[in-house]
């Protein structure tokens, strides 16, 4: 049964700039061990190729570095690689793709569909139907001439494309290089191979998304994955299978805090994420002089369990109670100021942030002194 792995979206040379240095430099670190998994995944499943369906490259100008290291993760596995350009690595005169070739850095098992047309896997028994961008941006459907595509007899008919299924991804999508949705069966393929939607999702029984193999952007949308793709014969039901191959986890969370209930779920949920989370918190409403102690100790913890945690909490208001106030033991003229602070947060927002900051502060000061004076 033939049987090969389908991934795409590798977007390699993408630099992960609002992230800390550290940060970033580990995401993109596991790009590339995340195509040196796609290897160890071809080898153990024993895959006949591995099909890359558009952007392997993030943009034209990668370093000649990334370049060599990108062809160098694929060396794991010796069996044919079919690599298609997309959108944002598209196989202009001079690209990405001719410079690979001038440095010589594309191994012989690589095949680079730098032109339309169809791509024979002669020991594997695999036509692949190649449309690959010549140009960023197409409005016509490139995978239309596929129905023209002639195969050798008991090949397997295998597509590869990049661009947007027409009609069923309505969220975020590029508005150019349409694909018709009923491609495979028009063109009587085996399997649709498609990449540019970078979560997994299925068309239809012979089309489908694999999705990017390493997360790098907070959508929730089955990100992460590979699939290995089985076809018993021409014309049956391909058998898919999605394969986890993300090493990081990344998580956009957007909370409102009202009571002190909010807090202790949001610490709990913070609490079972993984070491291998990338985590951007916004976080709303109010919060007491106590809670926003427990919450930085909490921050503080995740910070350094998690690959990264960004916390943005300019929307959340200071609240302090009376019980709050009371154990600061705060009188005189520091009272009146933290009640003066208290007031300020409902002012401008640069006036609001500048309070709430300083009734933190003051309030951290006072615990400290307390604590000092009680040793």
């Amino acid at each position: 049964m033939p049987t090969f792995l389908h991934t795409a979206d590798w977007q390699m040379g993408r630099a992960f700039t609002r992230f800390e240095t550290e940060d970033g430099a580990a995401l993109v670190e596991a790009r590339f061990e995340a195509i040196e998994k796609l290897a160890q995944l071809a080898n153990e499943h024993q895959c006949d190729a591995v099909l890359v369906a558009g952007d392997v490259f993030d943009a034209q100008t990668v370093s000649d570095r990334t370049i060599r290291r990108v062809f160098n993760a694929t060396k794991g596995f010796t069996g044919p690689w079919v690599m298609l350009p997309g959108n944002h690595d598209a196989a202009l005169a001079e690209s990405v793709w001719t410079r690979a070739q001038r440095l010589g850095a594309v191994p012989e098992n690589v095949h680079l569909a730098l032109q339309p047309g169809v791509i024979d896997l002669e020991p594997q028994k695999l036509s692949i139907l190649c449309a690959p961008l010549t140009q960023r941006n197409t409005y016509g459907d490139l995978t239309e001439p596929f129905s023209g595509y002639q195969s050798p007899e008991g090949f397997l008919r295998i597509g590869l494309a990049h661009g947007s299924v027409q009609g069923l991804l309505h969220e975020e999508i590029d508005s150019t290089n349409p694909i018709a949705p009923d491609r495979a069966e028009v063109s009587r393929l085996d399997y649709l191979a498609l990449g540019d939607w970078h979560g997994t999702k299925q068309i239809n029984d012979c089309t489908w998304y694999s999705g990017t193999p390493e997360p790098e952007r907070f959508r929730n949308n089955e990100a992460g994955n590979a699939l290995m793709v089985e076809v018993s014969e021409s014309g049956s039901t391909p058998t898919v299978t999605r394969i986890p191959t993300g090493r990081y986890q990344w998580h956009q969370w957007r909370e409102t805090l009202a009571v002190h209930s909010d807090l202790e779920q949001l610490l709990a949920r913070l609490d079972a994420l993984p070491e291998s989370a990338v985590v951007d918190l916004r976080l709303e409403g109010s919060v007491t002089l106590a809670g926003e102690e427990t919450l930085l100790k909490a921050l503080s913890v995740a910070e350094a369990r998690f690959r990264s945690l960004r916390c943005e909490r300019s929307g959340l208001r200071l609240a302090p109670t009376d019980e709050d106030i009371a154990a600061l033991k705060a009188d005189g003229y520091v009272g009146e100021v933290i009640e003066s602070l208290r007031q300020g947060q409902g002012q401008e927002d640069t006036q609001d942030d500048a309070a709430r900051d300083a009734l933190a502060i003051l309030a951290g000061l006072l615990r400290e002194r307390e604590q000092e004076a009680s040793q």
